[in-house]
């Protein structure tokens, strides 16, 4: 750190003009990002479910519909009209010959069921599969829907490569209108905490650095993985959001110097020992919260840690980096154009420190009421249902979400969603001897509606329909499939029950595999939920080593996991009382309510949530070390150490809560609900958690805060954060400066 200080006062044209640099190449690279990335994402894909999608394009040529559109003919004109008709089937060859399209049938091409006929019989469906992976259907998507129209049709797309399409769009959209609402009103915040209008344009300006460079490194992880859509909402507003939160501690401090009577060339110096090695270190430990997610098969999850660790490394380089060279350019020229009283006063005993001493002169009924108020607000969570996002995460002026409801209402949810299960190894001349025992057995399971098969259809134990010539898509060289229809929703506990009954039906003549949209989200499910345990093992391991290497204590790091965790319980309570049981719509923007939240949503705001919960955590510890370092006096020292990061985080939390709530102008549910729990998140976690939780938690400790066994004390004395700090000497230094003249650094 003392290099890089002398780096940014001796050097601070060269590390400016390379920043500026840098952050001009970042932005031309990363201009074009939101062509590369795609959708999807939510699945292992080395799930049961999804080898049943790969087994079905690749063998059998077909699949799940993923392109669906609703037709009707003009004019009010019935399904069976010549005219109509005949469109229809035209439009159906003009469909089969694109690219990427792997089949597509309808109600004119198989025979007119009523399957496919809407209740009041005025539309009919065409069923398309697109070949490929998420990107590659979306792909196929966005090329060919604009010439479906036909003149003698009304058409209405879905699906989920249609939903993709959109979602990519609103995206786009919603990401824009962030970033014009929180610029002007992230200013308007900064003058008011710091009073100049210098000084609140500088953190503006490292945030706009952090977004580039957010551009520039999602294009460059989309040329070695697939980028999820969302993550550059995401990663976007992380580093926007801690960018201006680590430039508010780095100004602060650097200010609270000049104000204690230190020379420019001083006051950078020991602004970068100290509030710079606290921002790297809560870079770090926001990264290793985020790297949890890796743990993860999903590439949603995936992308989002790639990204949120580079951007936040980014930013915390920047904020140490950068940030000091600018001021040691601006010098006190950073308080200049005070137009507000500025953030910082010296008081004797200011607001943060008194809210302290009164905690600590009752810590006991604090943390009783506080904890149990947390707690209350968390127990919404226990009555969580999960699914996974389909067309309803969409704005309702949505196309796709307007014809996929026009679907529920109006036609047979299984037709268009079946579950399919895969019979390897049984071609066609041992389906048509072994698969009718086994199809009539699935067809006694309750809820299950008909199972077709290359021998016919099945109801209540028995064929119901014989064999057509569009049967044989059942059977291939490679074993043949059976579908079976249900009139359940897929993500409905009922369809996920039925996946599980025909998994564990017996009669099979081969080990079965089952698909479809219900397996998916059981898959899914079950796959986040096996590997949670080792996320939150990384998580808790990291930030007990990582708060030990900080503090030297064996109970901090213990007391901020518990910490973290208890304020965590007001954003995953949200989650279900807002988003699935569907309260407070008027605060939060309309949505659709579908009585379940997306089963990835936990997993990524608890990572994301408890890595920022961290960040305050750093910030305040590393003020109240200092002071015991300083007076050794446990309660004096958090009284003092609140009193001065008390307003830094307190206005970290409205910066970075402004950024986030700007999602809930989202048009995308999981956008809103995001960006809602993470506002959330971060003003628990700086208000009740830090302001009332920590010092009554301290005060109890006493002096054990800071002990440690005496092997791991003798670890930290070899390998731990030095405690003392000598500043690097330059020309206007006295020579021979002694240790006994070193800063104390906030460690």
């Amino acid at each position: 750190m003392n290099v890089i200080a002398q780096l940014a006062v001796a050097r601070r044209g060269l590390v400016l003009t390379l920043t500026v640099l840098v952050a001009a190449l970042a932005a031309f690279y990363g201009a074009g990002v939101q062509q590369h990335l795609a959708n999807g994402g939510f699945q292992d894909p080395s799930s049961e479910s999804m080898r049943v999608d790969d087994t079905l394009a690749r063998d059998f040529g077909t699949g799940a519909p993923n392109l669906v559109v609703v037709v009707s003919g003009r004019g009010g004109k019935a399904l069976e009209d010549r005219e109509v008709a005949d469109a229809a089937n035209g439009l159906v060859e003009r469909v089969r010959t694109f690219a990427g399209v792997v089949s597509a049938d309808s109600y004119w091409t198989e025979g007119r069921p009523a399957s496919l006929r809407s209740k009041d019989g005025a539309s009919g469906l065409l069923l398309v599969r697109l070949s490929g992976d998420e990107g590659a259907y979306q792909a196929t998507a966005k090329r060919i829907v604009p010439q479906l129209g036909d003149d003698r049709l009304n058409l209405r797309v879905t699906g989920i490569a249609q939903t993709y399409v959109e979602v990519e769009r609103v995206s786009a959209e919603d990401l824009l209108r962030a970033e014009l609402i929180v610029a002007p009103i992230t200013l308007v915040l900064l003058v008011l905490i710091f009073g100049s209008l210098v000084a609140a344009v500088v953190p503006l300006a490292v945030g706009a650095i952090s977004v580039v460079s957010t551009t520039a490194v999602l294009q460059l992880l989309t040329e070695v993985t697939p980028v999820s859509v969302f993550a550059l909402n995401v990663t976007t507003a992380l580093g926007l959001g801690l960018a201006i939160d680590y430039s508010l501690f780095v100004i602060s401090r650097f200010r609270d110097e000049l104000a204690a009577g230190a020379d420019v060339s001083s006051a950078v110096r020991t602004t970068v020992r100290t509030a710079g090695m606290t921002v790297m270190f809560s870079g770090v430990t926001v990264a290793l919260s985020l790297s949890a997610l890796l743990v993860f098969p999903m590439y949603f999850f995936r992308s989002i840690a790639y990204g949120g660790i580079a951007v936040v490394l980014v930013a915390a380089l920047t904020s140490v980096v950068a940030l000091p060279a600018l001021l040691a350019l601006l010098g006190h020229r950073v308080n200049r154009l005070d137009v507000f009283v500025r953030f910082r006063r010296p008081t004797a005993s200011g607001f943060w420190q008194r809210l302290a001493l009164g905690v600590m002169r009752r810590p006991i009924p604090i943390v009783t009421v506080i904890v149990g108020l947390l707690l209350l607000l968390g127990s919404p969570f226990l009555s969580a249902s999960f699914s996974l996002a389909d067309d309803r995460v969409l704005p309702a002026a949505s196309p796709a979400r307007q014809a996929a409801q026009y679907l529920r209402d109006n036609f047979d949810a299984g037709e268009t969603n079946p579950i399919p299960v895969i019979v390897p190894g049984v071609g066609d001349a041992d389906a048509r001897q072994v698969l009718p025992p086994y199809a009539a057995k699935l067809s006694t399971l309750p809820g299950v509606r008909r199972v077709d098969t290359v021998t016919g259809s099945y109801a209540g134990g028995r064929l119901v329909a014989p064999p057509t010539p569009a049967s044989d898509r059942f059977t291939a060289k490679a074993g043949s499939w059976l579908s079976v229809v249900s009139p359940f929703e897929p993500y409905s506990p009922k369809g996920r029950a039925l996946v599980a009954a025909v998994r564990a039906a017996d009669g099979a003549p081969a080990p079965v595999q089952v698909g479809g949209q219900a397996a998916q989200l059981v898959d899914t499910t079950h796959a986040t939920g096996e590997r949670l345990p080792i996320a939150l093992l990384i998580t808790a391991v990291m930030t007990f080593i990582l708060l030990f290497i900080f503090t030297g204590s064996v109970l901090i790091p213990m007391k901020a996991i518990v910490l973290n965790m208890l304020s965590l319980t007001a954003t995953f309570g949200s989650m279900v009382y807002v988003f699935q049981d569907g309260h407070l719509k008027w605060l939060v923007g309309e949505f659709v309510t579908t009585g379940m939240i997306d089963a990835t949503m936990p997993v990524l705001m608890f990572c994301i949530a408890f890595g920022l919960s961290m960040d305050y955590e750093v910030f305040l510890l590393s003020r109240i070390r200092e002071e015991y370092l300083r007076s050794g006096d446990n309660e004096r020292s958090v009284a003092l150490g609140l009193e001065k990061t008390g307003r830094v985080m307190s206005a970290g939390a409205v910066l970075i809560g402004t950024v986030f709530v700007t999602f809930a102008s989202s048009g995308l549910t999981l956008l809103k609900l995001l960006g809602v729990g993470l506002t959330l998140a971060v003003v628990v976690d700086a208000t009740l958690v830090r302001g009332l939780l920590v010092p009554a938690f301290m005060r109890l400790a006493g002096r054990a805060n800071w002990w440690a066994p005496p092997l791991l004390r003798r670890l930290h004395d070899r390998f731990g954060l030095s405690e003392y700090s000598e500043p690097m000497p330059d020309e206007s230094d006295a020579p021979g400066l002694g240790a006994e003249n070193g800063d104390v650094v906030s460690l």
